[in-house]
């Protein structure tokens, strides 16, 4: 993730999630807020009631790299914050479930370059 930086604060991931505009997926909910920099944040944030801690850092793990392969794909200038619903099941995760949610709500959203 070269070109994008994390969110790292509580109040970083609090205003995206008041003001930014929300887009649900069947296992993802994200929220998507226009900042002022040239650069993309990201912030992925899974309940402890979801799982275990070796599942929530798997489930990290999966959508960082499925983040990867879109983030060239991705204007500049937005913060990008991943939720995972509380009723998934994070041992049924899927690499490519993933991959294909994120790719359909980013175009949903139209922060996605004409590239693809």
């Amino acid at each position: 993730m070269k070109e994008t930086e994390m969110l790292k604060k509580n109040y970083q991931f609090r205003t995206v999630l008041t003001k930014g505009h929300f887009f649900i997926g069947k296992q993802l909910k994200i929220c998507i807020l226009k900042n002022k920099q040239k650069c993309k944040l990201l912030g992925i944030a899974i309940s402890t009631k979801n799982g275990k801690a070796y599942q929530r850092n798997r489930a990290k793990r999966l959508i960082r790299e499925v983040y990867k392969i879109l983030e060239e794909n991705i204007v500049n200038g937005y913060t990008i914050v991943i939720l995972i619903k509380n009723e998934i099941n994070l041992k049924n995760l899927k690499y490519i479930d993933i991959l294909n949610e994120l790719k359909d709500i980013f175009i949903k959203a139209q922060i996605l370059d004409s590239k693809e």
